[in-house]
């Protein structure tokens, strides 16, 4: 690390320690050569995958617009905004660690619906519409029957698990 008052090449870490709730980690350096101390913060640089469009087009997965698309889906929908942004978090997630460079437009599409889904049905159903061009008032029916035979959301979180998570845990 070069030292920015001096531009000598060799400084030392001093203290470290991590950042707050980010994933960075602050580390206050000191210069060897004119003993000047400063701040660095370090975060892991994930790239996310490209986005191969319908069209074949490639674009950079961009996390800000797929929000706005579940947001509009959820406007005037009682959801909080921390749900949104862990629903966010998880396609994110599943976007860095798919292990591929690029990934279809369709999968970010059905990660977003899986998540809309647990969400709010009628946010589903709204981006679902757009999503799958439903040309038809029966493609809308056929989808919302198939969503009346599935547990609402709030059933599903109301809902005990059936085995208990400590009983999964081996002890060794």
């Amino acid at each position: 690390m070069y030292c920015p008052f001096c531009k000598t090449p060799d400084t030392k870490v001093v203290d470290s320690r991590h950042s707050g709730e980010t994933n960075q980690v602050r580390r206050r350096r000191e210069c060897v050569s004119c003993a000047e101390r400063f701040t660095t913060y370090e975060a892991v640089e994930l790239n996310l995958p490209r986005v191969v469009k319908h069209d074949g087009n490639r674009e950079s997965f961009d996390v800000e617009k797929m929000r706005s698309g579940m947001q509009r889906a959820l406007e005037k929908r009682p959801v909080p905004a921390a749900d949104v942004e862990s629903a966010v978090s998880r396609i994110k997630h599943l976007a860095m660690v798919c292990g591929e460079r690029e990934i279809p437009a369709s999968r970010v599409g059905e990660w977003v619906m899986v998540e809309l889904r647990a969400l709010d049905q009628v946010a589903y159903v709204r981006f679902a519409s757009v999503y799958r061009s439903f040309e038809d008032v029966n493609a809308f029916r056929e989808e919302i029957e198939r969503l009346e035979r599935e547990p609402s959301p709030e059933e599903t979180r109301d809902q005990l698990p059936l085995l208990d998570p400590q009983s999964l845990r081996r002890d060794s």
